[in-house]
């Protein structure tokens, strides 16, 4: 994408490097992670690991986990709670991405066939819900009630988030506060909740934990914002899925309504036309991404994602410097610089 890097912001060169090191500073909690949940994956019905393990092994950068070990090494944990956690945070993850695809009729997720159009839709939706089932197995293995309770209500709210952005899918007429309201809750609920966790099993005080999750909650919108940026300018090579695929089932997200704002009637009527009825004929994508460009509305959507990941890298202020804390700001030019 044409956008201009905001201050501090690494460009992508840089970035891969910076989630690297990043990985590496937990390389071995994060193994530890991995084979856990190649344990609980087994089950005596055979299409439950198989299916389970078509969505793990196709990829993933493995963050929202990756959060909550850097979170506990920041805080100086030196147990072993925050493995099971982190294994518990991707299983909800998983569950979740299983059931989003099915809803939206994905055929690609991280540049493979979804699990739903291998296998149909009743399939994922069940093994989603072992995978959640697995995930609460775990937290009650922890023995924290905050812990339980942190993340049965980060549960909550993304399923919460889903059926919000169903009601409002197809609709131009959303207000962004109701957009970012989506986004906090189905995307940003789970950064949260990783990164906050491991300051509990650190027995931080409040205001770290708090910290820690606001720093999560303003990646988490930095994250999706890029996301629904590069739905319109990335390679499908980059994205993992096809491009244009929030036009075709008429997502409306950040950049729609920018450009819906600053547009003339003839483009409000195209995007009624092609969102909210359906309508699309050859040529309209190519179309809708010429309005967005000639609107700023992909340059804005970054320049947005870039003010939540300074958001971000501000609530690291409070803690020592060192490899976590500097990871963690990495992973602020991660999630921002894949849209440059």
């Amino acid at each position: 994408m044409n956008a201009t890097p905001a201050t501090n912001i690494a460009t992508a060169p840089e970035v891969g490097q910076k989630f690297q090191r990043a990985r590496e500073l937990v390389a071995a909690d994060l193994l530890e992670v991995n084979r856990l949940i190649l344990e609980h994956l087994q089950s005596q019905v055979p299409l439950i690991p198989e299916l389970a393990r078509h969505l793990i092994a196709a990829g993933g950068k493995r963050i929202r986990p990756v959060l909550t070990l850097l979170a506990a090494r920041l805080c100086g944990y030196r147990g072993r709670r925050h493995i099971g956690l982190a294994t518990a945070v991707e299983f909800i993850h998983t569950a979740t991405l299983l059931h989003d695809d099915v809803v939206d009729e994905s055929g690609l997720r991280r540049g493979n066939p979804t699990a739903n159009s291998v296998w149909g839709n009743k399939a994922p939706v069940l093994v989603g819900d072992f995978l959640f089932s697995r995930a609460f197995q775990l937290m009650v293995a922890d023995g924290s009630l905050e812990v339980l309770r942190i993340l049965s209500e980060a549960s909550a709210v993304i399923a919460e988030g889903e059926v919000a952005q169903l009601i409002t899918s197809n609709d131009t007429g959303i207000q962004e506060e109701d957009y970012l309201r989506v986004i906090r809750a189905k995307t940003a609920t789970l950064f949260r909740a990783a990164c906050r966790i491991g300051a509990v099993v650190a027995e931080r005080p409040e205001e770290e934990a708090r910290a820690l999750a606001d720093y999560g909650e303003a990646l988490g919108i930095a994250f999706q914002l890029v996301d629904d940026a590069l739905d319109y300018g990335a390679e499908r090579a980059v994205l993992g899925k096809d491009v244009g695929d929030d036009f075709r089932d008429g997502k409306i997200t950040l950049p729609i309504l920018i450009a819906f704002a600053r547009g003339t009637e003839a483009e409000r009527a195209f995007w009624r036309r092609t969102l909210e009825e359906l309508d699309q004929q050859p040529g309209d994508l190519e179309r809708a991404l010429e309005i967005l460009r000639r609107r700023g509305a992909l340059r804005e959507t970054v320049e947005r994602a870039a003010g939540y990941g300074e958001t971000a890298r501000r609530q690291l202020e409070r803690f020592p410097a060192g490899p976590a804390r500097e990871a963690l700001s990495g992973l602020v030019d991660f999630c921002v610089a894949r849209a440059f």
